[in-house]
């Protein structure tokens, strides 16, 4: 890539973070965050999303919008992206599971801010095309697997915190099992024309409480039943 290519979408990226900015103020009462953390912006300042997209799409890459990436998927819109990440409270010693790898944006924005993610696609061809973009861009702490998100990773439970990039009508009882006590897990369900931004928390006794965020729409979470 030219230099003057990798100086326009660094320009993109910075418009792209003005607009979260804006709209997290807009739906600030709602969400209860109308400012989020420096960390999170300046990570979603950093990583390159173009890289993230279909290549005939990449002069949409910085848009606030979600955008199709191939079997019926799309990648998240950054505002989601920046809030849903804000609404983990990241610690950098965190191991972190992510179900919906998709092509490994998400995974790329919680891999800086955490220790280690392990992240699961069940769609084959998504999940090899998350792994090249990844192992290219030189992220080394993200561990990708194909496979049935709903039920988690078993091998590597528990988990710090969980985020689920696609949405179950209820939250799978196998991925409240895998969060640690006093761990945090953020994740849209519902039905698909009723489905709402949760944050999930679990306290050190085990007893878990569920808060509304928002009214979002994301793709079903598919499993492999």
């Amino acid at each position: 890539m030219s230099t003057l290519q990798q100086d326009q979408f660094e320009a993109l990226r910075g418009q792209m973070v003005e607009q979260i900015t804006l709209h997290a103020r807009l739906v600030g009462e709602r969400t209860g965050r109308a400012e989020l953390t420096e960390g999170v912006m300046a990570i979603m300042g950093q990583v390159p999303r173009h890289e993230f997209v279909p290549v005939e799409l990449r002069q949409f890459a910085y848009l606030d919008t979600p955008l199709p990436i191939g079997y019926e998927k799309t990648i998240s819109q950054p505002f989601i992206v920046a809030l849903m990440t804000d609404l983990l409270e990241l610690e950098s010693t965190d191991r972190v599971l992510e179900v919906g790898t998709g092509l490994g944006y998400q995974a790329a924005v919680l891999a800086t801010l955490s220790s280690y993610v392990f992240s699961v696609e069940l769609i084959e061809e998504l999940a090899r095309g998350a792994q090249r973009r990844l192992r290219d861009l030189g992220y080394e702490n993200i561990e990708l697997k194909t496979g049935d998100g709903s039920v988690g990773w078993v091998e590597h439970a528990p988990f710090d915190k969980i985020l689920v990039a696609a949405a179950p009508e209820l939250v799978p009882t196998s991925l409240l099992n895998q969060l640690k006590p006093g761990g945090r897990m953020v994740v849209p369900a519902g039905i698909e024309d009723a489905q709402q931004l949760m944050v999930v928390t679990k306290s050190a006794l085990g007893q878990l409480n569920m808060e509304e965020i928002l009214p979002v729409r994301f793709s079903a979470l598919t499993t492999s039943n």
